[in-house]
């Protein structure tokens, strides 16, 4: 499906969202499945450009936090049967999901295992012997352990996103592309409109701001602050010598601190970088460092033996919003009655869209999230020093 330019703009709208990727599309898929469909989405260019359009597209469940492992179990399942769930496709692939970590955080594996499991999470901890049964071209070290996800995998970030955006006006919602949002009005301590850059003013008494490595200027402009900062990742894609490594999972690698999955039959994507922060998300390089692509695909070779062959066909960097825990901001925003955010998604943003789109459209319209507690990912918790925590020191992996 298309996106085509920003028509006019209506008047009213009982919701209007700020950002056209995935998240903000299906938390205004999911108002619609509540019965709010008068509403109106503002992207700046068109949908999926941003953060989504250049994610890895990692659907694991691996996390240190119960929250996080919610929201990215129930979007797995969503990912899974997204046409009958939603209508369309995600081009979802299930190729299992290894976990590898060394010594150091041996402990912290098998505590998050624990926790995943006791959520209902298929996982475990395996060792060398299991993994030749269901992995036998990945290698560990006499110094590392690991553990198993079977049901995860990979999928399309722009299929999910158009997806749920032609679910959502087939319901009667508004989406307007190349319409950036140019201030929210905020008259006392109450949202009272949305004004796009061509002087269109949108009067609504709810704004959600979902604008990725945006969102914090968007909250600056009604003196809103939250910690956000964008920072620059890596993905390089290597054409795969299929005759030595017909297919492999998906590997989160800890130890090598870089992560790495197939992309069809021929190809597989690595994410890596050391996380640059980028002040400006308007202009930030986009290509890659062609040294730290080589590094990465050593380290892949050393994890995939027969991966030794594999070369470089290309890659591309994009945004991390990231917070100070590495963990989103979903709430309600403190002291402006009818202002929401949906930000700070940390590399996390994609595999967790189907659940965070369910849970802050039930936070509008219900005043809670029915499924999960999102009280762990409040506003105030970063000056109430009450940060989520990680097992490891890859911090994309929190």
């Amino acid at each position: 499906m298309a996106s085509n330019p920003a028509s006019a703009a209506p008047q009213t709208a009982d919701a209007v969202i700020i950002g056209g990727g995935v998240i903000g599309c299906a938390i205004q898929y999911h108002l619609a499945q509540l019965g709010v469909a008068n509403t109106v989405l503002l992207e700046r260019d068109v949908l999926g450009s941003g953060s989504t359009g250049r994610s890895q597209a990692i659907c694991r469940m691996h996390y240190s936090n119960r929250i996080t492992t919610q929201l990215a179990w129930q979007s797995l399942q969503v990912f899974a049967d997204f046409d009958a769930r939603v209508g369309g496709h995600s081009g979802f692939v299930r190729t299992g999901y290894l976990v590898v970590v060394n010594e150091a955080d041996e402990g912290g594996l098998e505590r998050n295992v624990a926790m995943q499991q006791e959520l209902g999470v298929p996982t475990s901890v395996v060792s060398q012997d299991d993994l030749s049964r269901v992995a036998p071209m990945v290698t560990l070290y006499e110094d590392e352990r690991a553990a198993w996800e079977p049901e995860s995998g990979y999928a399309d970030p722009y299929q999910v996103t158009v997806s749920y955006a032609a679910r959502a006006r087939e319901a009667g919602a508004r989406i307007l592309t190349r319409a950036p949002a140019a201030g929210i009005e905020v008259q006392g301590d109450r949202v009272q409109a949305v004004v796009t850059v061509a002087g269109e003013r949108i009067a609504t008494d709810t704004v959600i701001v979902a604008a990725g490595p945006w969102s914090r200027q968007v909250l600056a402009g009604v003196g809103v602050d939250v910690p956000l900062i964008p920072v620059r990742h890596q993905v390089a894609t290597v054409a795969r010598p299929v005759e030595a490594v017909p297919h492999h999972p998906t590997v989160g690698d800890i130890s090598q601190s870089f992560s790495f999955r197939p992309d069809g039959s021929n190809f597989t994507t690595m994410g890596f970088g050391d996380d640059d922060e980028q002040s400006n998300p308007d202009a930030y390089p986009q290509g890659l460092e062609l040294p730290e692509a080589a590094v990465a695909r050593a380290k892949l070779a050393r994890r995939v033996p027969g991966m030794a062959d594999a070369y470089y066909r290309g890659g591309w960097s994009g945004l991390f919003t990231t917070t100070p825990d590495w963990h989103p901001v979903l709430d309600a925003v403190p002291g402006t009655e009818g202002l929401y955010c949906a930000v700070g998604f940390s590399g996390h943003g994609f595999k967790l869209s189907p659940a965070v789109g369910k849970s802050v459209a039930e936070l509008v319209v219900e005043g809670s999230a029915q499924d999960v507690d999102l009280s762990p990912l409040r506003f105030t918790r970063f000056v109430e020093d009450d940060l989520l925590n990680s097992s490891y020191r890859y911090r994309v992996l929190a």
